[in-house]
């Protein structure tokens, strides 16, 4: 089980757009490195860098694996391990409509009335 803080780090780690699209196909199921080159339209060992730093990366002294892969002949195809992306992946992804409800009142004193505006 992954602490607080070496979430904190994954979500470092993901923060990327290159890599959140790679993630995002990964989601759907494996792919090889040809596979990302083209929709990603980046070189292929721009993509290995991000694939290199997705596949093993340090966090308070333990290795970590968002995804890993296997040789199929002269082809790596990668796949997800961390339990966690296809959540964050999804929670980026989410539309929402409104914004959370305004406070009532003060939680401390219970006055007061939340005008819509704050004081600067």
């Amino acid at each position: 089980m992954t602490s607080l803080e070496q979430r904190i780090d994954i979500l470092k780690i993901i923060a990327h757009p290159v890599r959140i699209k790679i993630l995002r196909e990964l989601s759907i199921g494996v792919k090889c490195v040809s596979d990302f080159g083209d929709f990603l339209g980046i070189s292929q060992p721009n993509v290995s860098q991000h694939l290199s730093l997705l596949r093993a990366f340090l966090s308070l002294l333990r290795a970590f694996r968002i995804i890993d892969f296997y040789q199929d002949g002269r082809l790596k195809c990668y796949f997800l391990v961390d339990p966690m992306i296809p959540d964050l992946l999804q929670v980026l992804t989410k539309r929402y409509k409104d914004g959370l409800p305004k406070p009532e009142c003060c939680p401390l004193t219970k006055k007061g009335k939340y005008p819509g505006t704050r004081k600067k």
